[in-house]
């Protein structure tokens, strides 16, 4: 089953055509605590024995840690109740969930600092600002307990930060969000604040045909897991031959720049690729040669005839970019080379920057084959002319312009990786580590999804599968500080082969706390 990610104006559109299509509020409410507390329960079982504290705010938010508190108590829990503030008129449903639960727990104004499971249900998705007063205060509590021990759950998103766009100056640090129907865009911005964040189900209508209602119908963002590029890798037979396995050319290398080469050729072999020729500046051939011996080498192309006989008719697709260097000779052979073939292609690094401010060249240079730009958020801003900031405020949004201008997928590259298509859709990775954050990280990235362009022929396929796979591969690593590329590459094969557990229902999908 799909899920979605939303923003929260998203989010309450989506809330209120189940309402309109004749799922009643209250319903959704329940769904959605009676959901959250059979999580807290699987996870926090012995801790339980000591009891669990809700806290609650005003508002629906509110209202689902009511019924948290009820499903616990019903299951012997003894719960107490910090309540922030008290639903109003403007939340009914809250209001009748206070009085459903009330009975079977205890209210309280403070709470015994040995408390060991805390549900965070102050403040919810439409939350914009910054706390104050009481609720302020709670925030804080909260998080003095779970300095204390606690485990904390937030319901939705943790009190404080914004669903949207992940700010806030003071928030609920979470140990695991339960976040209802669709995953919020604030909570993959603020990832340290949500510990493992869940998707639980509560019955919104999931189909392709109801995304987005009321915003003009372009579709939502897409979470890629698991289980969604697992069913997507192609399979390699017992028999399987080079050739079977498909060939990959790369070209870059510029003077003095021959690891970023090494690194994409390692990354294509670590990932199941037949043949890698990487076409290289002459000065480089020797120390590419050394490191990569298991790969072709060539000076970079000198005419059509080489290009023809070393790209176009033996590769099933191309990867121009790494290390290549940014220069007007760059951009000469990187037309002549794409010019001169219509396989797949690869383009990144100063295989972009060379079109900066000139993207409609670029589109005209690729049209007629299925290609994969990837981009990280300053070289998207070079070729599109707007400014890094913007980029990074926009990010789930902001590439789908330029893949319909390209005609191209275009893969943002960041935390998390958006992926944008020439027909609109979008698909959200939110998977890897800060590990992934250092020089050279794009290269492994180019040698993954190249090897998946060449063996799948579609750029949206290779973009997902290659972005989740490199970030599980840094999952894998576990560490951020002392963790290397190297560690990554050796990473790879498990992030190709892991086979997760399908989640039960009412789980959707599940992703880990960060690494730190």
């Amino acid at each position: 089953m799909p899920v979605w990610v939303v923003s929260a104006r998203e989010s309450a559109e989506r809330d209120r055509a189940a309402i309109e299509s004749g799922t009643p509020s209250r319903h959704l409410m329940e769904r959605a605590g009676t959901a959250a507390a059979r999580e807290i329960s699987r996870r926090y079982t012995d801790r339980l024995r000591d009891g669990a504290v809700v806290f609650t705010g005003p508002g629906n938010n509110g209202g689902d840690g009511w019924v948290v508190a009820r499903a616990l108590a019903d299951t012997g829990v003894e719960v107490t109740v910090v309540e922030v503030a008290k639903p109003t008129g403007k939340a009914p449903d809250a209001v009748a969930e206070r009085e459903a639960a009330m009975p079977l727990v205890k209210l309280a104004e403070s709470v015994d600092d040995n408390a060991t499971v805390v549900v965070d249900a102050v403040l919810g998705t439409g939350f914009e600002g910054e706390p104050r007063g009481k609720i302020g205060e709670a925030i804080a509590t909260i998080n003095e307990l779970r300095g204390r021990g606690a485990r904390v759950a937030s319901l939705d998103v943790p009190s404080g930060l914004d669903a949207t766009t992940g700010q806030h100056s003071a928030c609920v640090i979470a140990d695991i969000t339960l976040s209802f129907g669709g995953l919020k865009r604030g909570t993959l911005l603020a990832r340290d604040c949500c510990g493992e964040i869940v998707i639980l189900d509560i019955g919104l209508d999931m189909s392709p045909n109801a995304k987005n209602p009321g915003a003009g119908g372009q579709s939502l963002p897409m979470l890629v897991d698991g289980e969604w590029v697992r069913t997507r890798i192609p399979s390699i037979r017992f028999d399987a031959h080079k050739g079977i396995r498909k060939h990959l050319a790369m070209v870059g290398a510029g003077k003095g720049m021959p690891g970023a080469v090494v690194l994409a050729a390692r990354a294509a072999l670590r990932s199941g690729i037949g043949m890698v020729r990487l076409l290289v500046a002459p000065e480089n051939v020797s120390a590419v040669l050394t490191a990569v011996p298991s790969a072709l080498i060539s000076e970079w192309p000198s005419n059509e005839n080489q290009i023809s006989a070393e790209i176009s008719n033996w590769a099933n697709a191309a990867v121009i970019g790494p290390g290549l260097g940014n220069s007007d000779d760059t951009r000469a052979l990187v037309e002549q080379i794409v010019g001169n073939s219509k396989i797949p292609i690869l383009l990144d690094a100063d295989a972009l920057n060379v079109f900066e401010g000139d993207s409609k060249s670029l589109a005209t240079l690729l049209a007629g084959r299925p290609a994969l730009i990837t981009p990280h958020v300053a070289e998207f801003a070079r070729l599109t002319g707007i400014d890094v900031k913007t980029v990074l405020t926009n990010r789930f949004d902001v590439g789908l312009d330029l893949a319909r201008q390209l005609v191209a997928t275009v893969l943002l590259k960041g935390s998390p990786t958006v992926i944008f298509t020439p027909g609109g859709d979008r698909y959200v990775v939110p998977r890897g580590t800060a590990a992934l954050g250092t020089g050279g990280s794009g290269d492994l990235l180019d040698g993954i999804a190249g090897t998946m362009v060449a063996q799948t022929q579609d750029a949206t396929i290779a973009a997902c599968c290659a972005a989740w796979v490199h970030g599980r591969a840094a999952e894998f690593c576990q560490y951020v500080r002392g963790t290397t590329l190297d560690d990554v590459l050796y990473s790879l094969p498990r992030a190709w082969n892991e086979l997760e557990p399908l989640p039960e229902h009412p789980v959707l999908s599940e992703l880990p706390a960060v690494a730190r």
